[in-house]
């Protein structure tokens, strides 16, 4: 009997001892008393925070000692915010990321050219203060191919692309063409980019629905999404959602991984819903909002030609285009002067009611972006400019996320359906797809990587306005980057570098083969006309119906 109790005494002072260890341990950073949230288990506890070594080891409501402490009272402490669609991964748009709480910026829509993947990651090694990553770029790729244009860093450079030919967005290519194009995209994903970032919506009928099948056929040979501004957007509720179904149709023929870029545009309830219906048969696919009724773009895009501004979709130049370095709305007439002299001008462009955005904060597996875009030249600014002394653009750039839990807070929309937008659903697609970067981030849990946002729930907002879109959002006092604070006291931390590059593995060797008529029945690839460029009016040969084969992942 003696015996038994002095086990269990043994065993109670032994798991005692363990947890005064846990306990006591000293962490390199502390979150006291925040209200910690994970949107994939739905904790919502105040809890106390232990970061070592990068990542969260404890969530506990023991007390803790680090080496460096935060007090979160009153705090939210959540993941760190993702935006999957930004568009110039530079020093003075980071800083702005990191006053509205994002830690991980992307560019999934345009991308970098195939060839450049490796440089892009290369040059952010080391001195970036945000994780950061690219897919290869369809437009890119039809630039250097169909206009001869062999840049495409990022965004800016596709200013100067778009500058060098219209053949990217207008010209349909041969087949050998096409097997180039493809070439070069697959280029980036040897080298790791994220998946194939498509602007299909700015090219019309210079993409085939061929072509556009097929680049996302090779992204899933690697098992990577294609990201797409779809076909036909702007449009109207019927033309945005058929484009959509093009990129959805493909991802279930395929079993393919696809990323609805933007879809705050009319149409957006059915679009979510086929989203969330899709997903509920198994397939990865999800979709991104931003909170704004406006969006922004080059004044030379396609849809802002009066034949389909105007004559089409019925809208005005003088309610709809601004133009944010005048703060003025554009005529008709001064839109035909500018286009001619500066056809790569940014623009804002009013396209739906304010009252949807509420809609869309609301949906179900929806995720937050920016599409910020490079209006801000970094080469030319000091990193102690002000922020109302920036080239003004659009205010979703500085403001997005804050906007959103503003927007949230004000129309009783619950808090943990904004921090999943802002973090986990976008996390949890990408993770699907093999992506360890997001597979250990968008959560609050033991284990992750510690990317933590710490905000006022009653506070948080931006301020940033069409006027002046510079202005950061507030209420976001700490902002914690692979265990590093970045921002501290709402004050982004100069040369504060932790930021890691979301990256899939290169790999030695491609996994495109080059396409002849002689394969069809191999590849599924018709001949030249039907990839779209074709000897107009020739007919593919008669070939017998492909057979389906397994597709390598």
């Amino acid at each position: 009997m003696l015996k038994n109790t002095l086990s269990s005494m043994a065993a109670v002072l032994l798991g005692a001892f363990v947890v005064l260890t846990a306990v006591a341990q000293d962490y390199d950073l502390v979150i006291n008393s925040g209200r910690v949230m994970d949107p994939e288990t739905n904790f919502d506890s105040v809890a106390n925070v232990g970061i070592k070594d990068g990542r969260i080891a404890v969530i506990t409501t023991e007390p803790i000692k680090g080496k460096e402490t935060i007090d979160a009272t009153g705090h939210v402490v959540a993941p760190g915010f993702i935006d999957t669609q930004n568009h110039y991964l530079r020093p003075w748009s980071n800083k702005l990321a990191l006053r509205d709480g994002r830690t991980s910026l992307m560019d999934l829509e345009l991308g970098t050219h195939g060839p450049y993947i490796s440089t892009w990651y290369a040059e952010r090694e080391g001195n970036s203060q945000v994780n950061y990553g690219q897919a290869a770029a369809h437009e890119f790729a039809r630039s250097e191919v169909l206009d001869g244009f062999t840049g495409g860093q990022d965004a800016r450079s596709g200013v100067e692309s778009r500058g060098a030919g219209t053949g990217w967005s207008s010209r349909r290519p041969t087949l050998d063409e096409g097997n180039r194009i493809l070439e070069l995209l697959d280029k980036g994903l040897m080298d790791g980019a994220l998946g194939v970032g498509s602007t299909v919506g700015y090219m019309r009928d210079g993409v085939s629905t061929r072509e556009f099948f097929e680049i996302h056929r090779l992204a899933n040979l690697y098992g990577r999404q294609l990201g797409a501004h779809f076909r036909y957007t702007p449009g109207t509720d019927t033309t945005e959602t058929n484009g959509i179904q093009e990129l959805l149709a493909n991802a279930a023929a395929l079993n393919a991984p696809a990323l609805a870029c933007h879809f705050n545009n009319p149409g957006y309830n059915l679009v979510h819903e086929l989203l969330v219906r899709m997903r509920e048969q198994g397939h990865n696919v999800w979709g991104e909002v931003y909170p704004y009724a406006a969006g922004s773009t080059t004044l030379s895009a396609v849809f802002l030609q009066p034949e389909m501004w105007v004559d089409t979709l019925g809208y005005k130049y003088e309610d709809t285009i601004l133009d944010p370095s005048t703060n003025e709305f554009l005529t008709l007439e001064s839109y035909k002067e500018i286009v001619k002299k500066d056809p790569t001008r940014p623009v804002v462009v009013y396209k739906m009611p304010e009252s949807a955005i509420i809609d869309w904060l609301k949906m179900p597996g929806a995720t937050l972006i920016t599409d910020g875009m490079p209006t801000l030249p970094d080469d030319k600014l000091s990193w102690d400019t002000p922020y109302d002394k920036l080239p003004n653009t659009h205010p979703r750039l500085a403001g997005s996320f804050a906007r959103a839990f503003r927007l949230a807070r004000e129309n009783d929309i619950p808090l943990m359906q904004i921090v999943a937008m802002s973090s986990y659903n976008t996390a949890r697609p990408l993770g699907k797809t093999g992506l360890k970067a997001m597979q250990e981030r968008g959560r609050m849990q033991e284990g992750m990587v510690a990317d933590i946002t710490i905000f006022d729930p009653e506070t948080i907002t931006d301020n940033a306005t069409y006027k002046q879109g510079t202005i950061p959002s507030t209420g976001i006092p700490y902002v914690v980057v692979n265990g590093t604070i970045v921002v501290k006291d709402s004050k982004v931390l100069k040369g504060v570098n932790p930021g890691q590059p979301i990256r899939f593995q290169p790999q030695a060797k491609g996994r495109f083969e080059p396409i002849v008529e002689a394969n069809w029945q191999k590849t599924f690839y018709a001949s030249p006309v039907d990839f779209g460029g074709g000897v107009p009016g020739s007919q593919p040969k008669n070939v017998a119906a492909p057979v389906a084969k397994p597709h390598i992942h």
